[in-house]
């Protein structure tokens, strides 16, 4: 079996306060079907990004969502300037990526990385 991630989809409160949201972040909105659904493409890469309408208790801090950019502090400070608040600042970790972290208007934990090759193949990849 050869699996590709098609997308990602999370559990929003509100549609249509979320996609102004993810649209800040300049993903591009494909699938707009208020007040349940909207579906975004990445600008890089092929994977889609989807949100969906719940009434259920969402609890925060159980997605993790990871946006991967290659100017990561240019990209939070444009991001800081359009109004997003960041919980953290870029900031090197000890698992050699660069990260900041932030979450969407429902409490999803956004976080936007560089890792360059050690993305997939870090220095402790099972070989």
């Amino acid at each position: 079996m050869q699996l590709n991630l098609n997308q990602v989809t999370v559990s929003v409160k509100n549609v249509e306060q979320s996609i102004a949201f993810y649209e800040k972040l300049g993903l591009k909105l494909i699938v707009k079907a208020l007040p349940h659904y909207a579906r975004f493409e990445c600008v890089s890469g092929d994977t889609t990004f989807s949100l969906h309408q719940t009434d259920d208790d969402i609890t925060g801090n159980s997605t993790w969502i990871y946006f991967e950019t290659e100017n990561l502090d240019a990209d939070v400070d444009i991001l800081i300037q359009d109004g997003i608040v960041f919980e953290s600042l870029p900031t090197d970790q000890s698992w050699l990526w660069r990260e900041a972290r932030c979450k969407d208007p429902d409490g999803n934990i956004l976080i936007f990385y560089y890792a360059g090759e050690n993305r997939k193949s870090p220095p402790w990849r099972i070989q």
